[in-house]
C-alpha cells in the first residue's frame, strides 16, 4: 500500500505564491466594485469604507503578485518574451497605477464619494476601470495554465 503524504508535505510541494497572490488581489477588486455600486444609490458610509479598505489591501498585494509572477516567469519560462507574458506585465503596471491613484484620491480626499465634482467621477471611473484589467489578467493567466496542462499531457503520452 502506498504511503500517504502528510497534508503539510503535500501543500509544501504544491503551493505556489503567484497564483495565490494573483487570485487574492484580483478577487478583491470585483468585491470593491460591488461595494462601490452599493454605495452609489445608498450613500452608506459603511459600504464606502469597505471599498477604501479593499483597495488599500490590493495596493499592497499587487507587488507580491507581480514579483512572484516575475519569479515564476524567470524560473519556468526563461523570461520568454511572448505576447501573453508581455501583456500580463503591462496590465500589472496599469492595475497598480489605477489602484495607487484611487487610493491616493481616497486618502487625500476622504469625502470624495459625497462630493459632486469631477474628482468624484474620476475616483469612480478608476475603480470601474480596474475590472477589465483584472479580467484580462485572469484571461492571460488561464491561457498560461491551460498551455501548461496541455504540454504536461503531451509529455505523458
Amino acid at each position: 500500500m502506498a504511503e500517504k503524504k502528510s497534508l503539510l508535505k503535500e501543500m509544501k510541494e504544491s503551493f505556489f505564491v503567484h497564483p495565490v497572490a494573483a487570485h487574492f488581489s484580483n478577487g478583491l477588486i470585483p468585491v470593491a466594485v460591488l461595494y462601490l455600486l452599493l454605495t452609489l444609490p445608498s450613500s452608506d458610509p459603511f459600504f464606502e469604507h469597505t471599498v477604501e479598505h479593499l483597495i488599500i489591501i490590493v495596493l499592497f498585494a499587487i507587488p507580491v503578485s507581480f514579483f512572484s509572477g516575475i519569479h515564476d516567469w524567470t524560473v519556468n519560462y526563461k523570461r520568454a518574451k511572448t505576447p501573453v507574458f508581455m501583456n500580463k506585465i503591462r496590465l500589472s503596471f496599469v492595475l497598480f497605477g489605477l489602484v495607487a491613484f484611487a487610493v491616493a484620491i481616497r486618502l487625500t480626499v476622504p469625502d470624495v464619494m459625497y462630493r459632486n465634482d469631477w474628482l468624484h467621477w474620476v475616483y469612480i471611473v478608476l475603480l470601474l476601470a480596474m475590472m477589465p484589467v483584472v479580467t484580462l489578467l485572469g484571461h492571460y493567466g488561464g491561457k498560461l495554465a491551460g498551455a501548461t496542462k496541455m504540454a504536461a499531457a503531451r509529455r505523458k503520452k
